[in-house]
């Protein structure tokens, strides 16, 4: 059984940053991929970012590329999204998921398992 538990999320202002940990049970970091992904209010889930297996390769959606940075402690079970520079428009739910494979990807269906989510807010 995969567990996937986000935390960090918070109201922030715009121009700030915060730190998202999502710690995985299992084998779950020595063996894929990993992602995460946003869902604002009525919009599709979107990704966001992505890392590989090794941690040697990532992702991320052209719109936080600069401003958000993806990394992960496998020695922790924990991956991480350092988002800086943030923009009322970054408000959403963030997801973990699990890839599928071992290269990052960005299609949600190419990912299996999912945490539930942690709110951030940017306020203008």
């Amino acid at each position: 059984q995969v567990q996937l538990v986000e935390s960090g999320g918070g109201l922030v202002q715009a121009g700030g940053s915060l730190r998202l940990s999502c710690a995985a049970s299992g084998r779950t970091f020595s063996s894929y991929a990993m992602g995460w992904f946003r869902q604002a209010p009525g919009k599709e889930r979107e990704f966001v970012a992505a890392i590989s297996r090794s941690g040697g390769s990532t992702l991320y959606v052209d719109s936080v590329k600069g401003r958000f940075t993806i990394s992960k402690d496998s020695a922790k079970n924990t991956m991480y999204l350092q988002m800086s520079s943030l923009k009322p428009e970054d408000t959403a739910v963030y997801y973990c998921a699990r890839g599928k494979a071992t290269i990052p990807v960005t299609r949600l269906s190419d990912y299996d398992y999912w945490g539930q989510g942690t709110q951030v807010t940017v306020s203008s």
